[in-house]
């Protein structure tokens, strides 16, 4: 028969059973205490088959996917039931409905199918369903007996009021089953994923961290407890800055985002570099920290950075080889030369340049000053020699309107004009004794008065000088002041003569026959080797100068695809009459007459002796004056 799934809630008990029955529930409350959890169970079935007098009882948990009731506790005979499953069938089956379960007798003989009946050889049995709070059977609580079992009431009664803790413990059990499974599917996903985490103390000692973390930081799960994150970061300034300011962010309470941290691998000491992020835990006792490593990434862009460097260094090769700021050659003593022009351009030091016309010591000048930190700045060139002995003082430094006869504007000097940038002094070795002093004050003060002025300017320019005489000497024969001399040679540069650079040539050949050849529009691509060996062993007493002028004039009369012939082109003597060897200023004075009989002693113009000769025809009528070359009458 079935009764009430509630029978303490509807069915009223005469005042001596009720009494009895609270006797009895006092009892077994008092057997199974505080039992918890799956403790709960087999005390709870115990008690009961103790305190009713039955030879069974038991609690099962109902498997809908497999319809079979499983026990979780049963009490049979004195002792503990073997777990055991029953099919949803015979009294059980009752119970799905939401409805107690009463056969007072006959058992056996009801359900003849039912193995478990059989074995036990029970005459009665009562049960009740468990309903969780979302009203569906979870299982059921029941007692057989091998004595029939008339008195319905109060068992089910007692069994009522027990199922709904039981149906509490159940329900516990399955959120604690799903909580275990939803922390072990977590501790996987933490342990397996492919980002590093880790979990730290404030103080970045390490709490736990999972597989790819223990795989990048080079470290075994044993060694997880003892480290702290700190020690991965190398001694050096930078590492431990970035360092400071993200554990800074972290006890500010600031998530960090992206943070690039140098760290170093604990098994091989390899360098690692890692993208991290830390979120302080809610707690505030532990931050949650994860990070990728990003060292082929940083590698990568050091590679790029030593293969720019690399190129930025081969491209300096090729330009000291063969085009140094216009500068062609690679003779070790022009290798040497360029050398002392990288050391010297980052200063702001006077140079001083020495060597023979035509060497190329303006280029040499703009060299310095195109690699210096004034490179932005003008570069001002002065020829102490070209301009008239009473306006180089002017030309230098200025003058006011009205200071001469003529000066009818104000006129800024060329130093001021080089303020903040260079100033180029060529043939400084020509400047009027009278100017030396001045240009020494500039110098040393770097202050000056313009002509017929009593202001005085202050000037920022760096000074490059040059020069083709012997200074030294000069200053000696008090031809020069030797207090500017000094002043000048702060950091001097020799550049050696083309005579000095014969395996330089064949290049500078090259150059200057492309160079004029594509001016003019012309193509030659073939210069005879006899023509070179001519080239090679001529003097140049004029030097690349004299060399570039006599390729034009080549290429200016070649007709085809070949240079054409330099059978004009005659070698200076190397010796006087009196066969000893030709001093530099007799070989520079034989020279220049040679080139003045060739024009026929024309001096400027396109076919005069100075555009020959690549200087201006009031430099060449100077150096005629002072080398006292005089036209025969």
């Amino acid at each position: 028969m079935t009764v009430p799934a509630n029978p303490e809630s509807r069915v009223f008990l005469p005042a001596g059973d009720a009494l009895e029955t609270e006797a009895l529930l006092r009892q077994v409350l008092e057997g199974i205490g505080a039992q918890v959890g799956e403790q709960f169970f087999p005390s709870l079935v115990r008690h009961l088959a103790t305190t009713l007098g039955v030879d069974y009882a038991y609690i099962s948990e109902f498997n809908e996917k497999q319809r079979r009731f499983v026990s979780k506790a049963g009490w049979g005979k004195g002792q503990e039931l073997p777990p055991f499953d029953v099919p949803a069938q015979g009294p059980c089956e009752t119970v799905l409905t939401k409805k107690c379960v009463h056969h007072p007798d006959a058992l056996r003989h009801h359900y003849p199918h039912v193995q478990l009946i059989q074995d036990t050889s029970v005459e009665s049995y009562c049960g009740v369903p468990i309903v969780n709070s979302s009203d569906q059977v979870v299982g059921h609580l029941a007692v057989m007996d091998t004595k029939p079992m008339p008195d319905a009431v109060r068992v089910t009664s007692i069994l009522g009021i027990f199922v709904m803790r039981a149906a509490a413990e159940l329900e516990r059990l399955r959120m604690e089953a799903v909580v275990r499974e939803n922390e072990a599917q977590l501790r996987d996903l933490f342990d397996e994923a492919p980002i590093a985490y880790v979990n730290e103390g404030l103080d970045s000692k390490f709490i736990r961290a999972n597989k790819t973390a223990l795989r990048t930081l080079g470290i075994t799960p044993e060694q997880v407890k003892g480290l702290y994150g700190k020690s991965f970061i190398p001694d050096t300034p930078d590492a431990q800055r970035r360092l400071k300011e993200a554990f800074d962010a972290v006890g500010e309470g600031v998530d960090t985002s992206g943070v690039v941290l140098e760290l170093r691998r604990k098994n091989d000491g390899q360098p690692l570099w890692i993208r991290w992020w830390s979120r302080p835990d809610l707690s505030g006792t532990f931050t949650r920290t994860m990070f990728i490593d990003i060292t082929e990434q940083v590698m990568m862009e050091q590679d790029k950075a030593r293969l720019e460097a690399q190129a930025v260094y081969l491209q300096e090769e090729i330009k000291g080889n063969h085009n140094f700021e216009e500068i062609i050659g690679s003779a070790h003593s022009l290798k040497k030369v360029l050398k002392n022009v990288e050391r010297v351009a980052p200063t702001d030091s006077t140079v001083l340049i020495t060597g023979e016309t035509g060497t190329g010591k303006e280029l040499i000048a703009r060299a310095i000053h195109n690699l210096s930190s004034r490179k932005q700045q003008p570069l001002v060139k002065v020829n102490c020699a070209a301009i008239p002995a009473g306006l180089v003082e002017s030309e230098l430094f200025g003058h006011e309107k009205g200071a001469f006869t003529g000066a009818l504007t104000r006129k800024l000097g060329r130093f001021e004009v080089a303020d903040k940038g260079t100033i180029f002094l060529d043939e400084i070795g020509d400047l009027p004794l009278d100017l030396q002093s001045k240009l020494l004050r500039v110098l040393q003060e770097g202050e000056f008065e313009r002509v017929g002025g009593t202001q005085t300017f202050k000037v920022d320019a760096r000074i490059i000088a040059a020069t083709n005489r012997n200074l030294e000497q000069l200053s000696k024969t008090g031809q020069y002041r030797p207090d500017l001399y000094y002043r000048l040679n702060v950091f001097p540069i020799h550049l050696p003569a083309l005579r000095e650079r014969e395996d330089d040539v064949p290049l500078l050949v090259q150059y200057f026959v492309r160079k004029h050849a594509m001016r003019l529009g012309k193509k030659i691509d073939r210069i005879p080797e006899r023509m070179m060996a001519t080239l090679q062993r001529y003097q140049w007493p004029g030097n690349i100068r004299e060399l570039e002028h006599v390729i034009e004039r080549a290429v200016i009369l070649s007709e085809g695809s070949e240079l054409a012939s330099i059978d004009w082109l005659t070698p200076p003597a190397s010796k006087s009459r009196n066969g000893k060897a030709f001093t530099l200023e007799e070989m520079e004075r034989q020279h220049i007459l040679d080139i003045l009989e060739q024009t026929n002693w024309r001096v400027s113009g396109d076919k005069g002796a100075a555009a020959i000769l690549g200087l201006k025809p009031t430099t060449l009528e100077a150096r005629m004056k002072k080398l006292g070359v005089v036209r025969p009458s």
